[in-house]
């Protein structure tokens, strides 16, 4: 383990990119439950904590992709930094509207706004991985190593955000303030790091006609040649991930707000962070496991084999007597997480073109994104009306229903071919 890790990390700048970006991620596993924790306080409704929790992934979601084809035409930094810095003001924003009582309607206005130009890390990181790395093991091993650093920020984000939101002397919306100054830190230094970032893929413009007024342009010898490709989303494997990705967003969603729900019920809602980061514990030693070796399995079984794991999983939340029960079942459930995950990203990598890769990696994490919203809308609602173990039922019908979604797609996967005219069948070791 410590060879296939060490090698990808002793490129130059790989870790320092790494550790930006895990800093920079922290919000994605702060911002949900904050805003759960503090909506919930301070207006006394998981309808409406779901509410404003759930327009922030969708606006994140709707904005993330169209952020990304500007990264891969323009670059990382130009088009990011002040993307992020109006999505951290924006959410400073929110936290002093919600804290003085402000209408419901302008806390969903700011939230959309943060979630819209807060843009996909995950997707900017692994950018880099891929034009960093050559060998198709060892960006096998980058995606599992960064998706141990996606679970890394949910183990402890939540955590940070629960004790902030709960602790008496400081203010519930603190949650917010501190996702905010990571998202700013972490981004920016990521940003800053100029010579890791990947090269330029503008996009080829309809009008756009060879000689004189290309090259006054700028557009001469040197400058990259514009590309032209199908849309991602027509590759069918693509489009297949992006459903299968958004039934499993919405199991992550219900349980996000069910785990409040059912800590609150026992008296214990400080625990609910400690409960989620059991859940991402199991998914981080899983991703160190799947990443420090090639496996026999064609991806397209690997994913399979995911998703029903993690349906099976949680079906048995439901019969959690307390969160120690609980905990247990999540850390061995979420070893499922990180390499259907991490096999889902392998097949977008191999599948899209090179010029589309930070597009096609942020229609996963939008995937994701729009279902967890969905999955926190629907459970606010179930919860106010049936508790935890209504919202616990929910849970585990959104993942049987991930489980289906994903046989049925398996004829499209088996039968999709890479980029690079290589069968998906074939890719148990060119991940």
């Amino acid at each position: 383990m410590p060879t296939a890790y060490g090698r990808i990390l002793s490129r130059p700048g790989a870790l320092r990119f790494s550790a930006a970006g895990l800093l920079a991620r922290f919000p994605m596993s702060m911002v949900g439950i904050s805003t759960i924790l503090a909506v919930q306080d301070l207006y006394g409704s998981y309808s409406a904590a779901g509410a404003v929790s759930a327009v922030n992934i969708v606006a994140a979601a709707v904005g993330a992709p169209l952020l990304a084809r500007l990264v891969d035409a323009h670059g990382q930094a130009r088009v990011m930094a002040p993307a992020l810095v109006a999505s951290s003001a924006s959410l400073l924003a929110l936290a002093a509207a919600a804290q003085h009582h402000a209408a419901l309607w302008s806390l969903i206005a700011l939230s959309a706004l943060t979630g819209a130009l807060s843009g996909s890390m995950g997707s900017l990181v692994r950018s880099r991985w891929t034009a960093l790395l050559d060998s198709p093991d060892d960006i096998h091993t980058a995606f599992s190593l960064e998706a141990a650093l996606d679970e890394t920020a949910f183990m402890i984000g939540p955590i940070l955000a629960t004790a902030l939101c709960t602790t008496p002397a400081l203010p519930v919306t603190s949650g917010w303030i501190a996702a905010m100054a990571l998202q700013t830190g972490g981004g920016l230094w990521f940003l800053s790091q100029r010579a890791t970032e990947p090269a330029l893929h503008p996009r080829r413009r309809r009008t756009a006609r060879p000689g004189r007024g290309a090259v006054e342009r700028g557009q001469g010898l040197d400058a990259p040649a514009p590309t032209s490709h199908r849309p991602v989303l027509g590759h069918g494997a693509v489009a297949s991930i992006v459903v299968i990705f958004l039934t499993s967003g919405a199991m992550f969603g219900a349980n996000d707000v069910t785990v409040v729900a059912f800590a609150t019920e026992l008296g214990q809602k400080p625990a609910a962070g400690a409960a989620l980061a059991a859940w991402a514990a199991g998914s981080f030693l899983a991703a160190l496991a799947y990443g420090s070796r090639s496996w026999g399995w064609p991806l397209w079984k690997q994913l399979a084999a995911g998703a029903l794991a993690l349906a099976l999983g949680a079906s048995t939340f439901t019969v959690a007597p307390n969160l120690m029960v609980l905990s247990a079942l999540y850390a061995l459930t979420g070893l499922a997480i990180a390499p259907t995950i991490t096999s889902g990203n392998n097949i977008i990598q191999v599948t899209v073109a090179p010029s589309q890769l930070t597009e096609g990696l942020a229609w996963v994490s939008t995937a994701l994104n729009i279902g967890v919203s969905l999955g926190s809308m629907v459970a606010g609602r179930v919860l106010d009306a049936s508790g935890s173990r209504g919202g616990y039922l929910l849970v585990a019908g959104f993942a049987w229903i991930g489980a289906a979604v994903t046989a049925g797609s398996l004829r499209v996967l088996r039968r999709a071919r890479a980029h690079c005219r290589i069968p998906l069948e074939g890719l148990a070791d060119q991940r």
